[in-house]
């Protein structure tokens, strides 16, 4: 099979794709659409820029047009969980670019935003919805949406998904969904913890892996820079300064860090914007309309905030920090490099990064070229066998790592738990309080109380540690009570408060 019409697809999708300009499906393409075609849940690793979207989308569209039902308001039959609203925003967009022949309704929610046209949209009736967890579970405990007719679940980035903390999102989407369905995970890198959890909720699964999940791509010169941290900032100005870097990505750990690489950048004369988890949705569509055209030649970004931005003609990506996730370098540097074309990606790698370079050139299995390395700097490491980290965690669950930062700005929109204040009883009183006047009360010193024999030691403390009048009573306080200045209000049965926001709103 080497085109779309020999994967069984219908008329006004081959029409639809042809008006698109695609003429040959991918391998992702290729063995994906045939097996969910055929409802078999599907577990597919590709790496970026190889047509992930279409391999489900257009099987699903066909699924939806043969069984030729009408939208019902506030209930879906298609549901697609993307981790952040980049992605949602494109993965809805193509769901309605390859359905324009056919008379279905794709609606897209997330955080960030507000939710009235969102909550009009569903209203309406929709066939296929788009959304980040936040604020899906938001819509639905307010009664706004309803998940008991979905027939087909999508959860696409499946490693960030499960890796970057939404287990507990995704398990209540599970709940809430029918068993009886058709499940697709597709996700760029499938570390193999991920996909054991993410086996744990596929039925018989068939799997599709286009390229080995951890596999570098061979279009991309990669190099590493050894510098220290304080000479970061004037290396990666001085490198952005040159003339064939056209268009240039540049990764940080943080949000903070996002803005403080950012803000030194445009001192250095380069027009750079960044983009993560704290700008507003309208901050983050212009500053990747600016980019996109061009007025911003620099786009500093989180690893989550990156999610989703596809951008052709990326010359350059630069790892500012070293990621301590290999895999997360993998997509990193897969945002050049796409669809066949050449990419450069360069790293910066400071003295206490060396073992996240070293555990990255375990896991695609070659070395790294050194291109420089800056005074400050360690000589550099001896050349080390490729093989597993020995303090590789081996668990059921993702491993925790500096990507926390980027997880809470993801996902503030989604349940945050009240917690209450620690059990301890009754908040002792501050030292050096002062003796009331006239003698009163008992006489406090150094937060406890006085041993001089002027009457019994009471039988319960000030609540704040201050003197009480005569007329006052003893203050008391059950042990087992929230101490002073904790929230008494309960969460909601089944989940939890939240939040708004973006990632605070809609992840």
């Amino acid at each position: 099979m080497t085109n779309f019409a020999s994967l069984g697809l219908i008329a006004p999708l081959l029409r639809a794709i042809a008006d698109e300009g695609y003429v040959e499906p991918t391998p992702i393409q290729l063995q994906a659409i045939p097996l969910l075609l055929e409802g078999r849940d599907l577990l597919g690793c590709a790496k970026t820029g190889t047509g992930k979207t279409a391999a489900f989308a257009l099987p699903i569209l066909q699924y939806l047009a043969n069984e030729k039902r009408r939208a019902q308001p506030r209930s879906p039959l298609v549901l697609a969980v993307v981790p952040t609203r980049e992605l949602a925003a494109q993965v809805a967009q193509s769901f309605e670019t390859y359905g324009a022949k056919l008379d279905l309704r794709v609606a897209v929610i997330f955080g960030g935003v507000g939710q009235g046209s969102q909550v009009a949209a569903l209203s309406r009736g929709v066939d296929i919805l788009v959304a980040t967890p936040g604020r899906l579970l938001d819509l639905k405990n307010q009664g706004n949406l309803r998940l008991d007719r979905v027939e087909i679940l999508v959860l696409d980035e499946a490693d960030q998904m499960l890796d970057m903390g939404f287990i507990p999102d995704v398990r209540r989407i599970l709940a809430a969904v029918p068993k009886d369905r058709q499940t697709l995970l597709f996700s760029a890198t499938m570390p193999p913890v991920i996909a054991k959890l993410a086996e744990g909720i596929l039925a018989n699964p068939a799997k599709v892996t286009i390229t080995p999940p951890a596999s570098t791509f061979e279009l991309i010169e990669q190099s590493v820079y050894f510098v220290s941290r304080a000479a970061k900032p004037g290396l990666i100005a001085k490198l952005l300064s040159r003339p064939e870097v056209e268009r240039a990505l540049v990764f940080t750990r943080t949000k903070r860090g996002a803005d403080r690489v950012s803000k030194r950048l445009v001192q250095d004369g380069i027009a750079a914007q960044a983009i993560h988890g704290n700008k507003s949705q309208g901050q983050r569509e212009r500053t990747l309309d600016s980019f996109r055209e061009g007025r911003t030649r620099v786009l500093v970004a989180t690893d989550i905030a990156a999610r989703g931005i596809d951008i052709e003609g990326l010359s350059h990506v630069f790892n500012y920090e070293i990621p301590n996730v290999p895999e997360q370098y993998v997509h990193r540097i897969g945002r050049t490099g796409r669809a066949g074309a050449s990419g450069i990606a360069i790293s910066l790698c400071d003295g206490e990064e060396r073992a996240y370079l070293l555990d990255i050139e375990r896991t695609i299995r070659r070395s790294i070229p050194i291109a420089g390395k800056l005074e400050g700097d360690h000589a550099p490491r001896a050349p080390q066998p490729w093989r597993a980290p020995s303090h590789a965690p081996q668990r059921d669950e993702p491993r925790r790592d500096d990507r926390r930062d980027d997880r809470r700005d993801d996902r503030r929109d989604e349940p945050r738990t009240e917690r209450p204040a620690a059990q301890h009883g009754p908040r002792s009183a501050p030292k050096h309080a002062p003796r009331p006047a006239g003698g009163h009360g008992p006489a406090r010193s150094h937060g406890g109380p006085s041993r001089s024999n002027h009457g019994p030691k009471p039988a319960h403390r000030p609540a704040h540690g201050g003197s009480r009048g005569p007329a006052h009573k003893p203050a008391t306080r059950p042990a087992t009570g929230p101490s002073h200045g904790s929230s008494s209000r309960p969460a909601h049965a089944g989940h939890s408060s939240r939040s708004s926001g973006e990632f605070g709103a809609g992840v």
